[in-house]
């Protein structure tokens, strides 16, 4: 039973690969090839047939280079994605850049790639390869250490694009029946047919009886590696050699009785074509239903989507347990819980026989509903105890999602519908990586459906949000007045009332702060009269910051202690976060810097805990003037370092938050006035250096950041190790750093592979950088000694 193991979090490493699970067998030439030609090409693609094998060598390739590129290797998994104009949007995601600027995605690209060491892997090019081209020539041309490794079926013809034909896994030249079992098995197909087998056999090997039969089998399927891997699933039924004879058997019948070799394409077209024979009736239309899926999908889906008309729902989890034991489906590990999988080859083919059927379009539409359903259950469950698993849940479904919406309107007569599930995941484009996507969905939407409806006016308000986290605030005017409009023209206090709640945003960001009062509290009426908790805490939490702002304590207390008291009524966290932190920002007002303290960090867990970097950064702001206003001015500005890098992670400094950059101002002037230049830029670098997870330990007072324990800890390497560190310093290489020492040149590499360990680095440069501020700190203690 195959099972893929996915990571909860991105964070712990810079880059993103899936795990391996199963064993990477062979393809050390390949491997090799493909690293040298990174080494001196920008663009390099693997190219070859389905099922041989490129994005498990591209994978492979990625991990081994993965120390080389400072700023890590990242995949791009482009299957499933089906809208050209959405490619670049989609690296963008892949990448983990959380953009809130109206910029264009290239241009988001751009700006994040331009000074990155990192390499970029973009798998199943060949249904996009145009696009592709144009996205991977742009981005090496703006970023010159930048390396981009395609996969595709065809080259993507650009400027220094190095090509690599990926074969089929080697064979024997001859059958050999001399040859010993220890050579037959130094052979990569034999050794991944031995390996697949033993994962349903573990007592499987090779031996005098059965080497010619595996042997064949592997010929047969001309070495191709997903071929091997599906004949192999066979012997949970079957022997080796009643293997053999039914793919002789199958083959026969498929080239009519002609000798001559199959091509690799049809080979794999067989083989796909047996493990469907091999099906039940009904295993065979789950495999068809389930290709209209994008990405992967949970049982639950697959009951609401793929049953009916000769699958009853309660059959569905034995048929998804029978397709996984067939490796059809490829079993998931997920947070929430278990998902499914299938192979582009094995999905392409399905994807055909419903075609051939006539069910395609009966089955979109029946994938689509089921999402705009699950769309409008997240949004009614938001306010409540499984909001983060909501969360969580639409993030792991947001190809399908992207598909469904897309399906909408490609239908003129149902793009109202897909108008009205974008306006549902609200919530999602902001969590997530995804607020530019969503703005661009919903603004589409308007566009393709303009009758005055609650759906419009819900999807005006929506979207102006998004707006206003981008700093649109023209456009999220525009959006508004026509919202206010339809709200009044059908009566709707809901929408009133949303109108009511950002224009207040609005008001606060032009410096109008006794409009925006006004604005929302009639939100607070009017949620409070429609019973939207959702919009009540929206409000609340605005209107807090508000009264604040103008000093008006009392108040800005009371309103956030009501905000909380609605958010424990309904199990609710995300809002509780922001709450907190909006009462944080008053009690820090008031003096009371503990209590202000213990708010910021609780809100920054959750925060944390949701990947809100939004959240994460007004949080690190408070606890950088609480800094400042302790007189702890070193934290304070390394604080600022760190928030330098969020921000510029987003795209826009506080973020809807504007009116608080006036506190921002106050602490970076009394810090920098308090260490002095020098100082208060060595610290803010300092700052900026360190990682994600490292930068939050920080400021949560967890832990002590890597180069502050380099400085109170210097025995931490050996001094064989310092004097190793100093020479990658000066740009040595390890033949040159072995020579220099006289050591043997393995050795020079043990010690080089210690120290990145030790240091938690990735690279030579991390080396060289943390080695020169070592220099530097030393230069300044003794400095300070001599004054």
């Amino acid at each position: 039973m195959a099972t893929v193991v996915a990571g909860n979090s991105r964070r712990q490493q810079i880059g993103w690969l899936p795990a391996e699970v199963t064993s990477f067998v062979g393809r050390r030439h390949e491997v090799a090839e493909v690293k040298q030609l990174l080494s001196t090409s920008r663009a390099v693609t693997l190219l070859g047939v389905g099922g041989v094998g490129k994005t498990r060598l591209a994978l492979r390739v990625g991990i081994e280079v993965r120390r080389a590129f400072r700023d890590g290797v990242w995949l791009v998994e482009l299957a499933a994605l089906t809208d050209p104009d959405l490619l670049a949007q989609v690296v963008a995601e892949a990448l983990e850049i959380r953009d809130h600027t109206v910029c264009s995605p290239m241009q988001v690209l751009i700006s994040h790639l331009r000074d990155k060491q990192a390499l970029v892997i973009l798998d199943n090019c060949e249904h996009l390869v145009y696009e592709c081209a144009v996205v991977a020539e742009t981005l090496l041309r703006a970023a010159p250490e930048l390396r981009i490794l395609a996969t595709s079926r065809h080259a993507l013809g650009i400027t220094g694009e190095q090509t690599l034909p990926v074969p089929t896994l080697p064979l024997p030249v001859s059958d050999s029946p001399g040859m010993p079992i220890e050579a037959l098995m130094q052979c990569d197909a034999l050794q991944l047919f031995t390996e697949r087998a033993r994962a349903i056999l573990p007592a499987f090997a090779i031996t005098e009886d059965n080497r010619d039969a595996v042997l064949r089998i592997c010929r047969r399927l001309d070495g191709l590696p997903l071929a091997i891997e599906l004949a192999a699933v066979r012997l949970r039924a079957l022997s080796v050699k009643q293997l053999l004879d039914r793919l002789d058997d199958r083959f026969r019948l498929l080239t009519a009785g002609s000798r001559a070799t199959l091509p690799r394409h049809q080979t794999l077209r067989a083989m796909i074509d047996w493990s469907f024979s091999l099906c039940s009736e009904r295993e065979r239309l789950l495999w068809e239903r389930a290709s209209v899926f994008a990405g992967s999908l949970d049982l639950e889906a697959a009951e609401a989507v793929c049953a009916g008309e000769g699958i009853s729902r309660d059959e569905v989890i034995d048929l998804v347990i029978g397709l996984v034991d067939k490796s059809v489906f490829l079993r998931e590990e997920q947070r929430p819980g278990v998902r499914y999988r299938l192979l582009d080859t094995i999905r392409e083919y399905g994807r055909e026989r419903l075609i051939a059927a006539g069910q395609e379009m009966a089955l979109q539409q029946r994938h689509r509903d089921y999402y705009r359903a699950l769309a409008a259950r997240a949004r009614a469950e938001l306010f409540g105890p499984s909001q983060v698993t909501w969360f969580t849940r639409l993030q792991l479904e947001h190809a399908n999602l992207r598909t469904a919406i897309e399906s909408y309107y490609g239908d003129p007569a149902e793009a109202g519908a897909g108008l009205g599930m974008a306006a549902d995941l609200l919530y999602h484009w902001i969590t997530s990586y995804y607020l530019a996507e969503g703005r661009r969905w919903l603004d589409r939407g308007l566009a393709l459906d303009t009758e005055p409806s609650e759906v419009r006016a819900r999807a005006l308000w929506a979207n102006s949000w998004l707006a206003i986290i981008q700093a649109d605030i023209n456009s999220a005017t525009t959006m508004l007045d026509e919202s206010r409009v339809l709200g009044e023209q059908l009566g709707d206090e809901l929408v009133r009332g949303y109108v009511a709640l950002y224009s207040g945003m609005i008001a606060m960001y032009s410096g109008d702060t006794e409009s925006a009062i006004g604005l929302y509290e009639e939100a607070v009426t009017r949620h409070g009269t429609t019973k939207d908790p959702v919009g009540l805490a929206l409000a609340l939490i605005r209107l807090s910051l508000a009264h604040s702002y103008l000093g008006d304590s009392a108040q800005a207390i009371s309103l956030g202690e009501e905000c909380l008291a609605v958010c424990d009524a309904h199990g609710e966290g995300w809002h509780k976060a922001y709450t907190m932190m909006a009462l944080g920002v008053e009690v820090w007002r008031q003096g009371d810097l503990q209590r202000a303290t213990e708010l910021e960090k609780q809100s920054l867990i959750f925060n944390r805990s949701l990947d809100d970097p939004l959240g994460v950064g007004v949080n690190l702001e408070v606890l950088a003037w609480i800094a400042a206003t302790e007189k702890h001015y070193q934290r304070a500005a390394r604080l600022l370092g760190i928030l330098e890098t969020v921000w510029r992670s987003i795209g826009a400094p506080l973020s809807g938050f504007g009116h608080l950059v006036r506190y921002h101002d106050e602490c970076e002037s009394r810090t920098r006035n308090a260490l002095g230049d020098s100082a208060f830029d060595s610290a803010v670098r300092k700052g900026g250096r360190l990682s994600y997870d490292e930068a939050l330990g920080y400021a949560l007072q967890e832990d002590t950041p890597p180069d502050e324990k380099a400085q109170t800890e210097p025995a931490r390497l050996t001094r064989r190790e310092r004097e190793i560190a100093a020479l990658v310093a000066q740009g040595m290489t390890n033949k040159q750093i072995a020579a220099a020492l006289v050591i043997a040149q393995r050795t020079a590499e043990a010690h080089i592979e210690h120290i990145l360990n030790k240091l938690g680095f990735n690279s030579r440069a991390q080396i060289a950088v943390w080695f020169g501020d070592q220099a530097r700190a030393a230069d300044e203690e003794s400095g300070d000694a001599r004054g």
